[in-house]
């Protein structure tokens, strides 16, 4: 499989450090945004930007070429289309929409790659995942368990709490949807359903601090990417969450009152931005775990967690850090280990899964055991 230049689209908050990156490296690199003064900025005008432009972008696409699409996630369909036209591969952070299976013949027949959920979380807690039902394979053989649970929680939030134990780097929107959007997870050995994530909100402890977590989206398609086949029907509890501060649902009460209303989500969105965005002399903190718990006529036979929990400086966020720099991680992986073409989630085969951990270790970003 080839791989050529390097088109990254879209260069909000959480792109600066994987562009940077790849332009520090010498990649054959071109960026499009639609405000090439906001992208120049954000990149401390040290590349050329190219005006966003699908016309001009097509013209200059060629065969093999690598896009990076940080644009909106209902954009990527069409990105993805453009992608076949002019046999290039798609990388994204966001998370894979069913709509592009029909895409995958023609992505094979190019010998292609579309690769999603390639950034923090999206991403990372996929990458822990596969690396600890990795190790609970070699230590554990199917036999000797009867019950696993999986969970899989991650949340970014100020490094100092305040008062509304949450800050915003971008618009609210996405958090707003987010908590707005049903929910499924795996609660003894039963699918449990929510019409709101917020109405599944519970406490727990971590390190010793004291969190507040909900679970997000529908994590049961995941199982299958986590674990093979012989262990599916063993799972007792299977969530993917969201991780918020200690009190964080007390002061957002007021706020899923509005939602339960459904009220204009903008107009929240833009009330919530004024009020409680990052000043440049704050820091973020993003902390992301998997555990992996397993029994065998009710002893514990695996029990293991890996985390990361970083702070950085709002300017060069820890948030933007782990997105960005897990997708470059990907990209490097892509160049110096060949794949099957298709359509798919980030890897999940152990060598690449080890090869990008091992890059976020160099980045500074810590994969953590207990």
């Amino acid at each position: 499989m080839i791989f050529n230049k390097i088109h990254w689209l879209g260069v909000g908050l959480s792109s600066p450090p994987g562009v940077l990156y790849l332009h520090e490296k010498g990649h054959d690199l071109e960026v499009w945004n639609r405000s090439v003064d906001k992208a120049s900025k954000l990149l401390n005008n040290r590349l050329t930007i190219n005006h966003l432009n699908f016309d001009d972008l097509k013209k200059n696409l060629k065969a093999n070429d690598i896009i990076v699409s940080m644009l909106p996630a209902s954009m990527h369909y069409d990105v993805a289309k453009l992608a076949i036209y002019k046999k290039c591969h798609l990388i994204t952070s966001s998370y894979f929409d069913n709509k592009y299976a029909e895409l995958e013949t023609q992505f094979i027949k190019n010998n292609c790659l579309f690769l999603n959920e390639t950034g923090l979380d999206p991403g990372i807690d996929h990458l822990l995942s596969h690396k600890l039902f990795h190790q609970f394979k070699k230590s554990i053989s199917p036999p000797l368990v009867d019950e696993i649970s999986i969970l899989s929680m991650c949340g970014g939030f100020p490094h100092i709490p305040n008062k509304f134990k949450y800050k915003f780097s971008w618009s609210p929107l996405g958090v707003l949807r987010a908590l707005n959007t049903p929910c499924k997870f795996i609660k003894n050995y039963k699918e449990e359903t929510s019409d709101k994530a917020f109405r599944q909100i519970s406490k727990m402890n971590f390190n010793g601090e004291e969190f507040e977590i909900y679970p997000n989206r529908d994590s049961t398609p995941y199982l299958k990417e986590y674990l093979s086949k012989e262990y599916i029907d063993k799972v007792k509890n299977f969530q993917r969450g969201t991780i918020r501060l200690k009190g964080w649902s007390k002061e957002w009460n007021k706020i899923f009152l509005k939602l339960d209303e459904n009220s204009n989500l903008e107009k929240i969105s833009s009330e919530l931005w004024d009020k409680n965005k990052y000043q440049t002399n704050e820091k973020d903190r993003i902390l992301l775990f998997v555990r992996f718990f397993a029994k065998y006529q009710n002893k514990i036979v695996y029990d293991k967690t890996l985390y990361i929990d970083e702070s950085r400086n709002i300017e060069n966020s820890a948030m933007s850090q782990c997105v960005s720099l897990t997708m470059v991680s990907v990209i490097e992986c892509l160049i110096k280990n060949n794949t099957n073409p298709g359509i798919s989630r980030i890897f999940n085969e152990i060598n690449r899964v080890d090869f990008i951990l091992d890059k976020l270790n160099n980045f500074g970003i810590k994969i953590k055991e207990i």
